[in-house]
C-alpha cells in the first residue's frame, strides 16, 4: 500500500489542491488536534457524547456535576407543590426542563408540522429602538414587545393563556454549483397565530432561535478576552472583507457593559447570566438576579398566578441550584475528533482553509490560567469560532438588533462536535433557526462577509465537496 504522504499527494492532485495555492497544506494531523477540548476531551461518540463531564474532572467534583445534571434534566412542576425544590414552573413558559430544548445536551430543531409546541425553538421579540428606551436598550439590548415581552411563550400553566402558537413555513431556494449540481435550500417564514393577549406592535421584529449544543461552554468562557479582541484586530488588518466585531452587553452582577460571548448574537456575557435568562424566559423560573415572573402588564392572570418562591423570599431557583447548574453547564465535555489523519479529512481541511473558512471559524486557543474551574485552565482547545459578530447577509438576516449586533449579524458558532449531531440529536438541522437540513446547506446559506468563502465552495466539484464534509463531520 502506498505511504500516507503518497496517498495524500495523489488525493490532493485529484481534488485540485496544487502547491501554488496560498492556503496551508496539511499532510498530517497537528499534535493534539484530536483533543478538541484539551485534557477535558472525552472519547464517547454515541447518543450520550454531549452529556459527559470533563475528562479531567476528579471524582470528588463529579458529585456536583451529577446533581447539576439532575436539575438540568428533570422537569420542573407547577406551584404550589410538595416538590418544593423544583416547583414554580411558569406561569408562561416554553418547556418544563432544560433538556426539553437541549435534548441530550445537544442541538434543538424547528417544530414539525404536527408538533403541538415549538419546544426546542423559541422566538425572540422586540420593537425598534428609540431614544425614550435608552436605559432599557443599555441593559436588555432590545426593546421588548409591549404586550408579549422579549420572548414568545407558547405554553402556560392552567388558568393562564399561552401567548399563542408558532409554526414555520418554508419556501424552496435553488442554488447551483459550477459543475451543474443543484441544491434546494429552504427559506423559513414564521407564522404566529392564536394570539391570546391581543395584537402585537405593528413593527414587531421576530427572531427564531433553536437551542445550541451545551458542550464546551466552560472552555469558551475561559478564552481570554484579549484573544477574542485580537481576532477582530487581525481581521481588520487583513482587509480581506472579514470584519468581526465584539458585542458589548450588560453584566447584571457587575452592573456595567462587558464583552458578550454566549447566545446566537453573543448577547450574554457569561454562563451564569445565560442560565438565569434561560430559567426566566424558557421556564418562567425566578432567580436572585431575576426575581420576577416573565409577565408583562397586559398579562394579568400571569401576574396573579401562584409562584414557588419561599416564605423568606428565596427564589424558585435557589442560589445553590443555580450554582450546581452552572457547574454542570461549565463542565459538559467536548468529544474527541475522529479520523483526523484520514486522507479525505486532511484534504477537506485544506479545502476549508482554501475557502477562507478559518478566518471566522478560528481553530485554536489556549484558555486562561485563572479559568472559573481549574480543570478548564491552560487548555489548548479547538472550538473553530472567533466568538465575534459578522454580517452574514440578507439571506440569514432576522432584522433584529441586540446590543451592538445588527439585523444581519450573527456570532460565529463553534464547530466542535458538529459531526456528532445526528448521533446525539437525531437530526442534522443547522443554523440559528434550523433551516439547513445538512452541513452543505448550512454552508450555502452563508452570505455577507462569508460570500467569498461560499463562492469558493460553489466552485468545488463532487469529490471536493465530499472531502470538505468529511472534515466538518470529523469535528
Amino acid at each position: 500500500m502506498p505511504s500516507l504522504p503518497l496517498r495524500l499527494s495523489a488525493l490532493f492532485l485529484a481534488l485540485g489542491l496544487s502547491a501554488c495555492d496560498d492556503a496551508p497544506r496539511f499532510t498530517e494531523a497537528e499534535p493534539g488536534e484530536a483533543r478538541s477540548g484539551g485534557s477535558a476531551t472525552v472519547r464517547k461518540t454515541d447518543q450520550n457524547a454531549f452529556s459527559l463531564p470533563s475528562a479531567n474532572l476528579p471524582p470528588s467534583r463529579r458529585v456536583d456535576f451529577s446533581v447539576g445534571n439532575s436539575f438540568f434534566r428533570n422537569p420542573w412542576v407547577i406551584a404550589p407543590s410538595t416538590t418544593t425544590a423544583r416547583d414554580g414552573l411558569g406561569p408562561l413558559f416554553n418547556t418544563n426542563a432544560c433538556q426539553g430544548c437541549h435534548i441530550k445536551d445537544g442541538r434543538g430543531h424547528p417544530p414539525e408540522p404536527d408538533d403541538a409546541n415549538a419546544v426546542s425553538m423559541l422566538v425572540r421579540l422586540s420593537i425598534p429602538d428609540a431614544p425614550a428606551y435608552a436605559k432599557v436598550i443599555e441593559q436588555l439590548g432590545v426593546v421588548p414587545e409591549p404586550v408579549y415581552g422579549g420572548q414568545f411563550q407558547d405554553m402556560a400553566v392552567p388558568g393562564v393563556a399561552p401567548e399563542g402558537k408558532v409554526r414555520v413555513n418554508y419556501t424552496p431556494v435553488k442554488v447551483s454549483f459550477e459543475d451543474g449540481t443543484e441544491v434546494e435550500l429552504r427559506k423559513p417564514s414564521l407564522n404566529i397565530t392564536q394570539l391570546n393577549y391581543g395584537p402585537m406592535h405593528p413593527d414587531t421584529r421576530f427572531s427564531a432561535r433553536v437551542a445550541p449544543p451545551m458542550i464546551g461552554l466552560g472552555l469558551l468562557e475561559a478564552i481570554p478576552e484579549e484573544a477574542i479582541l485580537a481576532n477582530a484586530e487581525a481581521q481588520a488588518k487583513a482587509k480581506e472583507g472579514i470584519a468581526g466585531r465584539p458585542n458589548r452587553v450588560w453584566d447584571e452582577v457587575q452592573q456595567k457593559t462587558v464583552l458578550g460571548r454566549f447566545g446566537w448574537k453573543a448577547g450574554q456575557p457569561n454562563l451564569n447570566q445565560q442560565n438565569v435568562h434561560a430559567f426566566s424566559g424558557d421556564m418562567g423560573l425566578t432567580t436572585r438576579l431575576r426575581p420576577f415572573d416573565d409577565c408583562t402588564d397586559a398579562q394579568i392572570a400571569c401576574k396573579q398566578a401562584p409562584n414557588g418562591n419561599g416564605p423568606d423570599g428565596e427564589p424558585e431557583v435557589s442560589d445553590n441550584i443555580l450554582r450546581l447548574v452552572l457547574f454542570y453547564s461549565r463542565n459538559l465535555a467536548v468529544p474527541a475528533r475522529r479520523d483526523v489523519n484520514a486522507p479525505e479529512v486532511l484534504a477537506g481541511k485544506n479545502l476549508f482553509y482554501r475557502a477562507g473558512c478559518q478566518s471566522c471559524h478560528t481553530p485554536k486557543y489556549t484558555t486562561a490560567a485563572n479559568a472559573a474551574e481549574p480543570e478548564l485552565a491552560n487548555q489548548v482547545i479547538r472550538p473553530y469560532s472567533d466568538l465575534l459578530l459578522h454580517d452574514m447577509g440578507d439571506g440569514l438576516a432576522d432584522n433584529r438588533s441586540e446590543f451592538q449586533a445588527g439585523g444581519r449579524d450573527w456570532r460565529t458558532p463553534p464547530l466542535w462536535g458538529i459531526g456528532l449531531t445526528q448521533a446525539v440529536s437525531g437530526h442534522t438541522q443547522f443554523l440559528h433557526d434550523g433551516r439547513a437540513r445538512n452541513l452543505l446547506e448550512a454552508v450555502l446559506w452563508h452570505g455577507g462577509e462569508a460570500s467569498a468563502a461560499r463562492q469558493q465552495v460553489l466552485s468545488f466539484n463532487a469529490e471536493q465537496r465530499a472531502a470538505l464534509l468529511a472534515f466538518l463531520n470529523s469535528l
